[in-house]
């Protein structure tokens, strides 16, 4: 199983806590990097810097983060040299940004998805190696500046 480090805004605090749940009941090591609830009001780039320094650091091979729609939190952790942020809303796209692209963050939209779909875009997510095709390899190389 993963280590993965979870974390959202007040936006998506409800989808995060069910799918920290859920993965750590898949026998995933969960690192829960907040927020604390639904009602306080808080910035989307801490909890996306912070993902992002876990998987830097090396203290969590992936990371999942959840707001309103996920566009945010993908914005502020692609900041990071060496961070793939992806949104997903379907689980092709999940699986092909692994594939083809080896996104190291999933993002989800608590108001775009509903809780099974988010489960399902995860597990593909998950399941989904990095290719090593010469082709995905180049072009992610060509990511990199």
């Amino acid at each position: 199983m993963a280590k993965i480090a979870i974390a959202s805004d007040h936006g998506g605090f409800r989808l995060k806590a069910e799918l920290r749940e859920l993965l750590v009941n898949a026998g995933n090591d969960v690192t829960d990097l907040g927020t604390a609830d639904a009602v306080t009001s808080c910035d989307y780039p801490d909890f996306a810097h912070a993902v992002a320094a876990n998987i830097l650091s090396q203290t969590a091979a992936l990371g999942i983060l959840v707001c309103g729609t996920g566009v945010g939190m993908a914005i502020a952790a692609n900041r990071h040299a060496g961070i793939r942020a992806v949104v997903c809303s379907d689980t092709y796209t999940a699986r092909l940004s692994r594939a083809h692209n080896a996104t190291n963050i999933l993002c989800l939209g608590e108001r775009v998805v509903g809780s099974g779909l988010a489960w399902d875009i995860v597990n593909a997510w998950l399941a989904e190696p990095a290719s090593g095709d010469e082709r995905h390899l180049r072009r992610r190389a060509k990511i990199e500046l």
